[in-house]
């Protein structure tokens, strides 16, 4: 009985636990994105990421002009890189607001 307790006791935990929010992200965190979002392009184009020192908070700045002043010059390849960016963008904003619902929510709750 005290193992299925403890298992519990993980499971909630991992519930709770919330990934690192995208603007404190490394750089090998960024890396670690671009491996698993970009795969078909990511051997092409980690050393550019890592010359620019692209972090999380860079990440989700740039554009398709900055993709290519960092010599990403294939539009096809653009496209698809600024297409992950935008869905994990969407992915931060969707976090961002939930977090404000809750916290007004939480504030505005029978006070």
């Amino acid at each position: 009985m005290v193992e299925d307790s403890s298992l519990n006791s993980n499971k909630s935990k991992t519930k709770t636990t919330r990934p690192k929010a995208v603007y404190l992200w490394t750089e090998a965190d960024v890396q670690k994105w671009l491996r698993r979002h970009c795969s078909d392009y990511y051997n092409l184009y980690w050393e550019r990421f890592h010359e620019h020192d692209i972090t999380g908070r860079a990440l989700v700045r740039i554009n398709d002009n900055t993709l290519l002043r960092m010599g990403i010059t294939n539009k096809e390849h653009r496209e698809a890189i600024w297409r992950e960016i935008l869905k994990l963008r969407l992915k931060a904003d969707i976090v961002e607001i939930r977090d404000l619902e809750r916290r007004h929510n939480y504030f505005n709750y029978d006070l």
